[in-house]
Parts: structure tokens; sequence; C-alpha cells
């Protein structure tokens, strides 16, 4: 049976150990644990055990960054995302992939097991013994009036408690749907799946990165029962609940029994509001149906086909309408633009162009250079190197690109494939790539951190175009200004810049790798202790390798033979 990585990001999660004891207990299948501890270690000892591979992140990532850390660990063909505080079935990792291997169902579906509630624990009064279902600790014994109590373990499904069916409404919001399983359609073992509340799904781990993993956007939190359903269906895909296998999920809704780290009403209203516009607006770059279609195969879908959804569901069909309209005529095209001052060693600047053409998929380059080259379409700007030719050929290079949506290559990075499968979901935001490892070419050490970095920035060319011409001109008056910085956009740590867009991120399943050399415009850093300010090289880490591209420590030179480049 072929094999699945189980992600299960946990953040003060008193019952995490539980969760990975149930599932080593229940696999039976080549199935893995990879869990992100994000923020605190566990309570209890997590077992030590060779299916088990944690992650410790001293400071906070989100849930959605950590379930994207953990499938890019992965080298199993499926992935599933399950909560820290769940039980699963018996074999349930070998009867979710068995529907993908026997061609029962296609290698574009998502897939959710049925859902039942957890009992997790009871409180129990110290005087009586009288037993309180889970919830927030008593105040008061009901039976005795007794003050303390203490927490008895049960960790039990609740069998009578089943939830197959679920909807967003109009909000978007999640919401029960019962009265779906009625229909003719909900009634197979396999049946298709409009909605699901986030908290235990599973695909191809090819697929989970095809559709880009986990959009960051949304924030740390929120809404990923509705971003991943819209996804699934919206990219011409499936989405179904395998009734063969369950997961039992612990319910957190009681004042004094919620989640176990701050939340606050206008971060759920932030990931709400970046729902409303990708899905509402149909603005997901990889879709192929409209948002209406999936109301339309689920019709009728309460809130939405009563009185009260009417206005919000003549304006989705509307959507809906212009989408098809927009598909029929006009795709963006993509290309690269790549600029280079020919300063730095042959061995790095043979590879990065090798590379880069290799990766190109198909889009559209133009290279700006300070000498000729036969490297796509290019341009020369003679002249000496520095600030002030870094913006001049950036400039040229978007002006004469003919792509609608352009990635801002360097002559020292060795670009990964899945780099330009990326389409920015808006066209008023910048999109830096997140995963990227920083190679010393002297001495192959590597390094990673949280940064942003314009090798690694991709969005539409007229935006760009906009904020490099303002850019060009204040370094010809001023001077280049590093708190403002090279990167456009409201970037971290950074004073906001002269074009104020919002940010936002992508991550390639396969790192790319910046290589660094005594001829970088920007300094290299090796050690935690360089950076006064630690915020800006949080999640450091380090290794004589880069995952996915092999050992790089002592053996530079070979290495980048090795990759055939």
């Amino acid at each position: 049976m072929s094999s699945l990585s189980v992600l299960i990001p946990a953040r003060n999660e008193a019952h995490v150990t539980r969760t990975v004891e149930t599932v080593l207990a229940n696999i039976r299948g080549d199935t893995n644990i990879i869990v992100v501890l994000d923020g605190n270690w566990s309570d209890t000892t997590i077992l030590d055990h060779p299916r088990v591979h944690l992650i410790y992140h001293a400071t906070p990532i989100g849930q959605r960054h950590s379930v994207n850390e953990a499938a890019r660990i992965s080298t199993a063909k499926y992935v599933m995302k399950l909560d820290a505080h769940c039980m699963v079935s018996e074999g349930f990792d070998v009867t979710l992939m068995a529907p993908y291997e026997t061609g029962e169902i296609g290698m574009d579906t998502t897939t959710v097991p049925r859902m039942l509630n957890l009992h997790a624990f009871n409180w129990v009064c110290d005087g009586c013994g009288h037993e309180t279902y889970q919830g927030p600790i008593p105040e008061t014994c009901a039976l005795c009036q007794g003050v303390p109590h203490h927490q008895k373990i049960i960790w039990q499904p609740r069998m009578n408690r089943i939830s197959d069916f679920s909807r967003f409404s109009t909000v978007p919001k999640f919401e029960y749907w019962r009265q779906y399983r009625d229909r003719p359609e909900a009634k197979g073992e396999l049946a298709d799946l409009m909605c699901h509340v986030g908290a235990g799904w599973m695909l191809p781990r090819e697929r989970y990165w095809k559709l880009g993993g986990l959009d960051e956007g949304h924030g740390h939190w929120g809404q990923m029962g509705i971003e991943v359903s819209c996804k699934a269906w919206l990219s011409g895909g499936r989405q179904i609940v395998n009734k063969r296998a369950w997961y039992a999920h612990l319910f957190r809704t009681q004042k004094g029994f919620s989640f176990p780290w701050p939340m606050k009403e206008r971060d759920a209203e932030k990931a709400r509001e970046y729902s409303r516009s990708l899905w509402f607006e149909n603005a997901w770059p990889q879709q192929v149906r409209p948002l209406s279609w999936i109301l339309e195969k689920f019709a009728p879908v309460p809130d939405w086909h009563e009185p009260t959804g009417a206005a919000a569901l003549a304006r989705i069909t509307e959507a809906g309408t212009a989408f098809s309209r927009r598909r029929v005529s006009h795709v963006p095209t993509k290309g690269v633009v790549y600029y280079t001052n020919n300063l730095l060693r042959e061995d790095v600047f043979a590879a990065a162009r090798t590379q880069l053409a290799r990766a190109l998929n198909g889009h559209s380059l133009t290279s700006v250079s300070l000498m000729p080259m036969d490297f796509g379409q290019n341009l020369v700007l003679p002249g000496p190197s520095g600030r002030v030719s870094y913006f001049e050929q950036i400039v040229a290079g978007l002006e004469a690109s003919p792509a609608d949506i352009v990635f801002l290559c360097e002559h020292d990075v060795l670009y990964d494939p899945s780099h330009f499968a990326f389409t920015p979901p808006r066209d008023d935001t910048f999109y830096y790539q997140t995963n990227v490892w920083r190679v010393d070419a002297e001495t192959g050490r590597a390094v990673t951190y949280d940064y942003v970095a314009v090798s690694q920035l991709c969005t539409y060319r007229t935006l760009l175009l906009d904020h490099y011409r303002r850019m060009l001109a204040h370094v010809r008056e001023h001077g280049y200004d590093k708190m403002v910085g090279y990167e456009p956009g409201n970037v971290p740590h950074k004073r906001p810049g002269l074009t104020d867009a919002p940010v936002g991120y992508w991550t390639n399943p396969r790192p790319n790798v910046d290589v660094r050399h005594p001829d970088t415009l920007t300094g290299s850093r090796w050690s935690t202790r360089e950076f006064h300010d630690k915020r800006t090289c949080a999640n450091w880490q380090e290794a004589d390798g880069v995952p996915g591209w092999g050992q790089t420590q002592g053996r530079f030179a070979e290495w980048l033979k090795a990759q055939g480049i």
C-alpha cells in the first residue's frame, strides 16, 4: 500500500500526545506522523517512535504555515491534515488510500473521513465522585456543591454523533448540513461533499502542492475547511466523504473551554474577508469553475437558496457569468525578468542560467545585463554596477517584458520548476515565495529563516513597473534608503515604501537555492548573532545541505555538478 503522512499542527494542545498515540495504534499501512509543536512543547512526552517526526517552533507560526512546513518535509504519496485533539478508526490510513489506488476515485479528489464527536474527558468531583461531561472545570459540583475536581480521561468516540455533510453560508462560515444525508446522492459510502470543518482531510501530496498548499494569506487560522473545499471543486476536481473511515474530533465551543491560544475576533474577520475576496470574486488563479458552480451542484443550499440569501446568490451568479466570460477572453501570461551585473564567479553564473532555462515551464524570458548575453530577449545597459543600475535594469526588463505576470529572477539563485507554477490571486499585491535556503559558495554551509527577497517576488507587471519607476526616481534623487529596502510592499520590519501595497506569500514544495558569494549586492549572515533585530531571523535553521537538493557542506563544486548544471 502506498504511503501517507499524517500532518498534525499543535499549539498549546493538551491532548496532542494521545492523538499521536491513537494514530500510531491504528496505522495499518506505510504511514508516518509529522507533528509541528507551534510555540510550545507538549505538556506530556510524545512517544519516541520511528514513525513520528517532531518540529518545534519557539515562536508560533500559525496553523497554515505549520501544515505547509510538515507537507514540505513529507515524501509520502498522500498527506492528511489532522487536528491535535482527535482519534482515528482502525486502519484509517489504508481505508482512505484504497479508493485512490483502485481507481474508485481520481487523484484530483480530496477526501474527508466521516466525523464523530470525541468524548475526551470528564470532570470528577473529589468529594462525591460525581462526573461532569467535558467542558470548563465546574465552579461547584452539581450534586454535592463541592469545589475540587480532577480530570478523568475517557478518550472514546461518540458513535451516535456522526457529521458526514457540511456547507458554507453567505458569510462565509462553516455550517453543519444534516438534512443533506437524506438526498439520494448522499447515500453511497463515497459521497460528494460541499464543505467540511477543516479538522481532518487528505489528498495526494502532489495535488496538495499543485493547489498551492494552504494559502497563508488567510492568516494563522480560520476558513480552512472552506479553502480546502473550494480548491477541490473549483480546480475542476472533486471532494468526498469516505464513510468507511472516521475520525473523532474534540469540540471546544463553550465559554471557558475554547481554543487554547489567544483568539481575536478581528483576526477571524480578516480571514473571512480574505476568503470572501478570493472565492466570492472568483479571484483564485487556478480555478476553472466559478463559485456559483458549487452552489448549483448542491442546490438547494440552505441560506443561499432561501429569501434571506437571494441577494448574495444573485451576486455570486453574476460573478460566475463574468468569470466564464473572462476565461474565454483572456488568460494572463507569465514571464521572467532576469537581471545581472555579470560580476560573479563563472560556475555559479552558468549554473543559475542553466537551471533557470530548464525550470521556465514555457514562460517568456527577458534578460537585462551589463554585457551582451545569449539568454532570452537580452537588453544591455552598459555602465558601472551599483544600486542605481540595479533598479534601472529591473525597470528596463519590466518595460520590455510581454507578460502580464512577472517573476523577478537573479543571477545567483537556483530556481525549482515549481516556483513558476504560481499565479498571483490578486493584481494589487506583491507575492513572495518563502521556501528559500542560502548556501555559501565557499564552504557549502546552508541556512534558512523567515525573510522576503526580491529574487522570490512575483506579481502583475503593471504593479511592479509602477513601484520600480518610483523607486528608481527616488534612488537617483536621494540615494538608497536601507529602511525602505529593496523589497516592494508593506513587508515586515521595514518602513512603508514608495508603493505601500499589501504583501502575500506562497511556498514551493522544493526550495529555491540562493547562492551567496563575495559579489552579492546584499550582505550574507551565517549566525543569529549577526542580527540586531532577532525578529528578522525567525525560524532559523542550519544544515549541511538543502532539502531535495542534497549535501552542500564542504563539497559545493561537486554539488553543482551533481545537479546536472
